[in-house]
């Protein structure tokens, strides 16, 4: 999970954001002393990701509603399945409703997703890695799924690793003096960075590893290609040099991809492009 005082952060500006001056209808229709039990239920199958989030929802909109879990986190729920009970004042549950389920939907869906890119590719070896690819402010929760669902974490943010891009490349004039200038800056500092090189060709991978580079980030080909690739990589001087498959990935070809001889590939899609899981609150 992620440190306390910044999920509450979350929680708090999230609530704020939907509760505002205070939920009017609620407010309006339902007695201020008016206790409920109510049902958070899924609809569809799917990996639970995200509970501890949603305590914390409730403990934030009304510390007298308790939550009591019945899935644990990380396992596959079938369609129907009862996720977890509450009780406590009505007000307080509905004020954390739909928080709650926002980030129970968001995550679960990330697990899952992951968890069946996990499943593609098992028994090969590969590692599934995520990508920078996520919700704005939601980044650490979200690559907290990921590890739920079985996967990895690439690096979180532009502070923690190094991965020198096409941009970066040009902008520097070409891959070899861009890692030049990631050893000089790097030299006698004390840090010590993952340097990650996205190439597409052989060209640009041998001029990676000649400078250096500990990973080589196999951008935009197809199987076929970065097949190809790798052969010849692990043939030359980059015999045992970590390679990571990226680009075009899907369900129906990550274990093209996985054959092709990479041992990471990393996938946007985990996190961007995932359909929230079917969710309900119900009270009772």
């Amino acid at each position: 999970m992620i440190d306390i005082a910044r999920l509450d952060r979350i929680i708090e500006d999230a609530l704020a954001e939907d509760l505002g001056s205070g939920d009017v209808t609620s407010d309006l229709t339902i007695d201020p002393h008016a206790e409920s039990e109510g049902i958070i239920l899924v609809r569809e199958e799917a990996v639970l990701a995200g509970m501890p989030v949603v305590e914390r929802v409730f403990l934030h909109a009304d510390p007298k509603v308790v939550v009591t879990t019945r899935v644990a986190e990380g396992e596959l729920m079938s369609a129907g399945a009862v996720v977890a009970d509450l009780a406590g004042p009505t007000r307080g549950i509905l004020a954390g409703e739909r928080l709650a389920l926002n980030v129970l939907q968001r995550l679960s869906a990330v697990a899952t997703t992951t968890r069946r890119f996990v499943e593609a590719v098992a028994g090969t070896g590969v590692t599934i890695l995520d990508t920078r690819k996520t919700t704005p402010g939601l980044r650490e929760l979200e690559k907290y799924a990921v590890r739920v669902g079985g996967g990895a974490n690439h690096r979180m943010g532009l502070y923690d690793g190094i991965l020198v891009k096409e941009n970066h490349a040009h902008a520097a004039g070409g891959i070899g003096e861009a890692l030049e200038r990631v050893r000089a800056g790097l030299e006698g500092s004390g840090s010590r960075f993952l340097i990650v090189t996205e190439v597409s060709t052989e060209a640009q991978a041998r001029e990676a590893i000649g400078a250096g580079a500990d990973r080589l980030l196999l951008d935009n080909l197809t199987p076929a290609e970065m097949s190809r690739l790798v052969k010849r990589i692990r043939a030359g001087e980059g015999g045992d040099i970590q390679l990571e498959a990226s680009g075009g990935v899907t369900l129906q070809n990550v274990r093209e991809y996985a054959a092709a001889g990479v041992d990471y590939i990393s996938i946007g899609a985990l996190t961007h492009s995932v359909r929230a899981v079917d969710l309900s609150l119900l009270l009772r």
